[in-house]
């Protein structure tokens, strides 16, 4: 009878022995087939080129194709949520930007939770937006800026992409700090807000420095400032509006994230991978040409942010009341 249980015993431990023993082989060998990157957003965005610049790189380190899967959908809600209830293997991955963060507080409903139901591997990129004005504002510094708009309070107006954008929430930071008042014109997208500007149907934008740079160079819009807790490495002589107003930010960022429970390992070889991909002088020559700043921080450090940004942003949204559906 003992030599039968403990035969029995014996094989249960043997099998699971032989489980855990595959599952530590799983990640040693990881990857062992092509990854997915999906992409919440439609193509030719931020989010999709740089998914698809890094992803390339990441694909000649593994040996293993990385395919990037646009799924422009509900706000970035759709593709978001396949990567919430993908298995956490390591081969469902996430390219998203900071909006990400900002839907835990403003989103009423959402069929995930932005930061318990993932695994944050590692910014890759932060974008500060530029302040931008139109020319027939008599400012050409911040101080100048509020100085005026103290003298006209609500006659000026700023466009944004929509309620609880970045661009909206950047600008209500900002006029919170700076004690003034403005009129908030949403409008469906980018280009729309920016065409408003350049017709001083809005006299203020915040915008990202890329898209906007023929139209601050050729001086139809003056850039006065930038939106980061330093100076942009792309643009040097540009202030920051921190430098006006001490502990103003506003950034940008593009960041993997891994569905939540994935193997510590995994993350940390992803984020090992990257963030050597980041660092080389190619790539870092490559996104801050296009107004980015190189970042490639751990995945700690990337959960701070995380949580930091939907706390910040959260709490500017509840104080101008949106909330979005």
């Amino acid at each position: 009878m003992m030599t039968k249980a403990r035969g029995r015993a014996g094989f249960v431990a043997g099998v699971l022995c032989l489980a855990w023993t595959g599952a530590v082989c799983g990640q040693a060998d990881y990857p062992s087939r092509p990854i997915r990157v999906i992409v919440p957003f439609a193509a030719g965005g931020g989010s999709d080129l740089t998914a698809r610049y890094v992803g390339q790189r990441l694909s000649d380190k593994f040996g293993q194709p990385v395919v990037i899967d646009n799924r422009p959908a509900a706000s970035g809600i759709v593709g978001t949520e396949i990567v919430a209830n993908a298995v956490a293997d390591g081969y469902t991955l996430l390219l998203v930007f900071s909006t990400h963060a900002q839907s835990a507080q403003l989103f009423t409903k959402l069929p995930y939770d932005p930061i318990k139901d993932f695994a944050p591997v590692t910014e890759v990129i932060s974008t500060p937006l530029v302040m931008l004005i139109n020319p027939s504002v008599p400012a050409k510094t911040v101080p100048e800026f509020i100085a005026h708009a103290k003298a006209i309070p609500g006659k000026l107006n700023y466009g944004t992409s929509g309620p609880g954008s970045s661009p909206h929430l950047a600008a209500e930071l900002f006029a919170s700090m700076a004690g003034i008042k403005m009129t908030h014109i949403p409008y469906k997208g980018v280009a729309p807000y920016i065409t408003a500007e350049l017709g001083n149907e809005v006299q203020l934008s915040y915008a990202n420095m890329f898209s906007t740079m023929p139209h601050w160079k050729s001086g139809r819009l003056r850039l006065i400032a930038v939106s980061g807790p330093a100076r942009s490495q792309a643009i040097p002589d540009v202030p920051t509006i921190a430098e006006t107003l001490p502990g103003y930010e506003a950034l940008i960022w593009y960041g993997y994230l891994a569905p939540a429970r994935t193997p510590r390992p995994i993350v940390d070889k992803l984020y090992r991978e990257i963030a050597a991909i980041v660092n080389t002088p190619e790539v870092r020559q490559y996104f801050i040409a296009q107004g980015n700043d190189p970042v490639a921080n751990t995945p700690a450090e990337f959960a701070r942010v995380i949580k930091a940004d939907a706390d910040k942003w959260g709490a500017i949204g509840k104080r101008i009341g949106v909330k979005l559906d």
